[in-house]
């Protein structure tokens, strides 16, 4: 059995000869580690043959200094003392070599050795298995990196436009529908935009372009960006977060201008989702009092939601408000579906606690607790059980006792009291 450095040079150098001599191989067939060894980031979308393991990149890579000297015993590897450089020189017995010193695991997810195991006449390693294992490339922050470098190569204008907001990748998102408790009204819209997805070309023979244009309602920490995040995650598309408190502007006419450019770069990022937070900072009902730029500003908002589809423009568009009151009419009228984010009842709060705490050691009752924070958000019970936990880990304690859930819930009540004004 080899240690797992050696496994991981091992893979790195099998991938590199196996890809040079597969032509048909892709970027899709990289695993993230091999992608970056292979500088797949800065050469954008096109694999550049040969590729090469060199000591330096087996450092910057693995950590390994000398890295020929870790397999000099290995009679499949040559090295080139002039290049510094690690080569197979017999791919057969090297494979073997590989999965007899413990390298199934990384064959079984590694789609180029998957191929090459496969060919050979392997029956329990599949590329096909492997591939659907394997995280896409497209969900990396390398691709999303290349077009955004791209874009901004167009124009200072355009470099000046990519600062207004912030952007991830999918692989970057923690936030998954796994941890989160949705309400089956969150979950239908889910669903309808998977659907739109996979029938976009039907939808637009049909003409029938108002989808994928929603509008999250509810009060803070009710989980509206996280469902936007776990959203991008589940599409496999990359967010893009603008805040229109950020975008406007003391110059006249400027924030109409940045509404213009968010939109922009949502359609040349597509497919992706935009997200914009504090949705009813400039949506909001226009009134006489309101001065001539403040209405452009609306105006342009209005046009710019009426110019973008899911399925014409590939872009996802979410804005999120805790006032909907204060939002205009026509802005409402903008949106496909409206999905509210409620306080959580008493189910939804016992669900969310054993969401946080399925790996945490908790010596009390659930259900008894739930009953106990009521008014409380999902922000406010992940608060909780936070502070619960370094209560106990204070106390040198890993399970979590019912007067570390005291402080917690202290804490969570002395922060809504000082939000609310009161000063005690």
């Amino acid at each position: 059995m080899a240690d797992t450095t050696t496994l991981r040079l091992m893979e790195l150098l099998l991938t590199a000869e196996i890809v040079n001599r597969e032509e048909s191989l892709g970027i899709a067939d990289l695993t993230p580690l091999c992608r970056d060894a292979f500088g797949i980031s800065k050469n954008g979308s096109d694999l550049k043959r040969p590729f090469i393991v060199s000591n330096s990149m087996a450092k910057r890579m693995l950590g390994i200094e000398d890295a020929h000297k870790l397999i000099q015993s290995n009679p499949f590897i040559g090295f080139d003392d002039f290049g510094q450089r690690l080569t197979i020189t017999a791919l057969d017995p090297a494979a073997r070599w590989f999965l007899d010193r413990g390298g199934r695991a990384q064959a079984t997810a590694n789609p180029a050795l998957a191929l090459f195991y496969e060919k050979a006449g392997s029956e329990d390693i599949t590329y096909k298995t492997a591939l659907k294992v394997n995280p896409l490339y497209e969900d990396s922050r390398a691709f999303l990196e290349s077009r955004i470098s791209a874009l901004s190569a167009e124009s200072e204008e355009m470099r000046e436009a990519l600062a207004l907001g912030t952007f991830r990748a999918p692989e970057e998102i923690e936030e998954s529908f796994d941890s989160l408790v949705a309400t089956p009204e969150q979950l239908e819209v889910i669903e309808k935009i998977k659907v739109a997805l996979s029938h976009q070309e039907y939808l637009r023979r049909q003409q029938i372009y108002q989808i994928g244009r929603l509008l999250f309602v509810g009060p803070p920490g009710t989980g509206k960006t996280s469902f936007a995040l776990s959203l991008a995650r589940e599409l496999h598309m990359p967010i893009f977060e603008a805040r229109l408190s950020m975008i406007t502007s003391q110059y006249l006419g400027e924030t109409s201008k940045n509404i213009d450019r968010i939109f922009e770069i949502a359609k040349k990022l597509s497919p992706c989702i935009l997200f914009i937070d504090e949705f009813d900072y400039v949506a909001r009902t226009r009134d006489s009092d309101d001065h001539g730029a403040m209405k452009r500003a609306v105006n342009t908002l209005l046009k710019s939601i009426d110019h973008i589809s899911l399925i014409r423009s590939g872009v996802l568009f979410i804005g999120a408000t805790n006032h909907p009151g204060i939002l205009d009419e026509a802005a409402w009228r903008r949106f496909d579906e409206v999905v509210p984010f409620s306080l959580p009842d008493i189910q939804m709060r016992e669900a969310i606690l054993r969401t946080i705490t399925r790996n945490i050691p908790v010596v009390l009752d659930l259900s008894v607790l739930s009953a106990r924070t009521e008014g409380f958000t999902g922000a406010d019970l992940r608060l909780m059980v936070k502070e619960a936990v370094m209560a106990a880990l204070i106390e040198d304690r890993e399970e979590v006792a019912e007067i570390d859930i005291e402080q917690g819930m202290l804490l969570v009540d002395r922060r809504n009291a000082l939000r609310k004004g009161g000063w005690t």
